[in-house]
């Protein structure tokens, strides 16, 4: 079996490293740690995992507070530990998995050391900043990570790729558009890149207009056209936000400069990512859209993994469209690009802000118009007080979120 390795590296690292090593490791299945395992891409690593008998082992499986969820997932998955977060699911993960062989733990030091016991591959998905220091363990611990948890570059992107290098924890993008990049480079010199281009479905709101996007509802917003995800990253995805976030994301796992990254709008969610190079060459990564696709490359690389997923038909589908994205009736994505351009801790700041705003807009106390708003103002806010500093570490950059949020909070009248 080959271990687990990819091109990604800071800028300390020699350009040569960009390409993919491949090391030979110990026979037998490949051990797998499961952060975020009861959501969507928990979800979809489980049929993953299924797919193909006896290439896997998990090590453990890790859940926020649902306990049933994730007592069903930890017996799918023959997992040797289920830990929820939660410390009040204790009892309850308990009590479901007795006699099952499965050791049981919770709260927030049962996390982490389920993120870093021996294994091949860490698959991070838990949402939000929640899985920043779970992940970041793991990273610290040498492990090779398949990150589908993006606020964890968004908030503290340079303290996560500082560790990597320095203790040979390896990053596999995990999110459909940073891994259609990651197979379009192939390898390649990071100097040969003249552009990499996200995609973005556009959203429920696509042909909207202004005023109607400003006032959706909760379930107009939830009405994602393509993708089947959980409620946060599809109210990110209805504001362009998300896109915004993967930017920024880009920017740290492939060590590019802001200037050359750029985002499409393609509702037919089948090209997830483009290369530019200097010689006049585009690559593309082309898949249906189905988290699966990418779940298999990173837990099969630098092997493929056979999956369900239907085959992508082209002549059916027929015709590709693509436009540029309109910043005035989605300003949550010029603010995140203005925070990318900016950088320090502005990115933490707005991450931090827009969870809070996301989390207030599906609790039905403020208007789907107020999430960018309440962004703006947070990142404006902390310009000006020089709150939006570059975090030094992990601690730094939560530190920094924490007064965001508080921000937020406050002027939400939350």
């Amino acid at each position: 079996m080959i271990c687990l390795e990819t091109a990604i590296r800071t800028k300390s690292v020699a350009q040569n490293d960009l390409r993919p090593h491949l090391e030979p490791g110990p026979g037998g299945p490949r051990r797998l740690v499961i952060l975020g395992a009861t959501g969507s891409i928990g979800q979809s690593t489980a049929e993953v995992i299924e797919a193909s008998p006896g290439a896997f082992t998990v090590e453990a499986v890790v859940g926020g507070s649902d306990s049933k969820a994730l007592a069903r997932m930890a017996i799918r998955l023959k997992a040797k530990r289920a830990v929820v977060a939660d410390p009040a699911g204790y009892r309850e993960l308990a009590a479901l998995l007795a006699g099952h062989g499965v050791e049981v733990g919770a709260g927030s030091e049962a996390v982490i050391e389920a993120a870093t016991l021996q294994s091949d591959l860490v698959v991070a998905a838990i949402v939000g900043t929640a899985g920043v220091l779970p992940t970041f363990a793991a990273l610290e611990a040498g492990r090779t990570i398949a990150l589908a948890n993006k606020e964890s570059l968004v908030c503290a992107g340079y303290p996560f790729m500082e560790m990597a290098a320095r203790h040979g924890g390896r990053l596999l993008p995990m999110d459909s558009e940073h891994n259609a990049i990651f197979q379009c480079l192939g390898g390649r010199e990071a100097s040969s890149i003249e552009r990499m281009v996200l995609t973005a479905s556009g959203g429920p709101f696509r042909t909207w207009g202004a005023n109607r996007i400003a006032a959706a509802s909760r379930e107009e917003a939830l009405a994602h056209p393509n993708w089947s995800m959980g409620a946060k990253v599809t109210i990110d995805s209805a504001t362009l936000m998300n896109k915004g976030l993967e930017l920024i994301e880009a920017h740290h796992i492939f060590d590019i400069s802001p200037s050359k990254l750029d985002v499409l709008v393609h509702p037919q969610s089948i090209v997830h990512g483009l290369v530019y190079f200097q010689d006049g060459a585009v690559t593309a990564g082309l898949a249906p859209p189905d988290m699966r696709i990418p779940i298999a490359h990173c837990l099969g690389f630098p092997d493929r993994l056979a999956t369900g997923v239907p085959r992508l038909d082209l002549a059916r589908i027929g015709a590709l469209t693509f436009e540029e994205p309109d910043m005035v009736k989605f300003p949550a994505l010029r603010i995140a690009r203005a925070a990318l351009d900016q950088g320090g801790g502005l990115p933490t700041v707005l991450n931090a802000a827009n969870e809070v705003a996301v989390a207030a807009f599906l609790a039905g106390k403020i208007s789907f118009g107020d999430i960018p708003r309440a962004v703006g103002d947070a990142c404006d806010a902390s310009i000006a007080d020089g709150t939006a500093r570059k975090p030094a570490s992990v601690v730094d950059a939560l530190a920094v979120d924490h007064i965001a949020r508080e921000r937020t909070r406050t002027s939400l009248a939350l």
